[in-house]
């Protein structure tokens, strides 16, 4: 049996997705996550648990955190998406990018979008002033690998020097 979808279920998204307008018809229940890997082949963001359990596909939606698992892209409409490959400008890492290399916090590397994007939000909201709340409030992003001591490092740097 053929899996179609009604042509009613599509929508018309417009995204600004790293500081370019997209527009996209998408099926309405395709997640953000989908959108920028299928759509946008924006890849840098990964698919992990595709439940919102693992932090993987965070994303900044309007400079917030966000589970783009969990985020239907259709929410989107004319908001602002950053992605980790939008992080960098005008060929230079982000600050969290260039202490994560540092500091070697990722290991298979598979988190490591996820945990950037978190920690930039992180410091943004001014929640990195003990190792403790660090950890408290990258606790939404798993790591297999085990290099928290290396990511909380990572983030404690770049807050001590009050770069975001």
């Amino acid at each position: 049996m053929e899996n179609t979808v009604p042509a009613d279920t599509y929508v018309d998204v417009m995204l600004r997705v790293n500081g370019s307008a997209r527009r996209l018809r998408l099926d309405s229940r395709v997640t953000l996550l989908d959108a920028l890997r299928d759509e946008l082949d924006l890849t840098g963001t990964k698919k992990g648990c595709d439940q919102g359990a693992c932090g993987a596909c965070t994303v900044l939606l309007d400079g917030k955190r966000v589970l783009s698992c969990l985020t239907l892209a259709a929410q989107c409409e004319g908001r602002e998406v950053t992605s980790i490959e939008g992080l960098a400008t005008d060929g230079r890492l982000h600050p969290v990018q260039e202490a994560f290399i540092r500091h070697d916090g990722f290991q298979c590397g598979y988190c490591t979008p996820g945990q950037i994007m978190s920690a930039v939000a992180l410091l943004q909201e001014g929640r990195a002033g003990s190792d403790e709340e660090i950890r408290e409030f990258m606790s939404g992003n798993l790591c297999r690998c085990g290099a928290y001591p290396n990511i909380v490092a990572a983030i404690r740097e770049v807050a001590g020097r009050g770069s975001e």
